[in-house]
């Protein structure tokens, strides 16, 4: 068995993005991903063999989909399921306190 708070040791610094897994059992993963200022790299795209089902627990981010003009603005409690090979960005994250999201891949 395994317990703990999703919101416990959070890094004071987070100059990078920190992903931390939770559970993974092949098919199936879930991860803590900490973010505070950060984006996906300029002109890079996520391309995820596997969906993915996303929500923000804390904070703030912005999701772009390769060839929609409108972002989805993330706040805690917003989720959205990706389908696998969908292309898609991080165009930003809250700067003022960490988001904080829990990731589901599966499929």
């Amino acid at each position: 068995m395994q317990s703990g708070n999703i919101f416990s040791a959070i890094p004071k610094d987070l100059d990078q993005e920190a992903v931390e897994e939770i559970i993974n059992s092949g098919n199936f993963r879930i991860e803590r991903i900490m973010s505070r200022g950060h984006s996906t790299p300029p002109g890079q795209w996520y391309d995820k063999d596997q969906d993915e089902w996303v929500i923000v627990l804390a904070g703030s981010a912005s999701l772009l989909f390769d060839g929609s003009d409108h972002a989805i603005i993330l706040k805690p409690g917003y989720y959205v399921n990706i389908p696998a090979h969908v292309k898609h960005k991080v165009e930003w994250t809250d700067r003022a306190e960490e988001t904080i999201w829990l990731a589901v891949h599966y499929g």
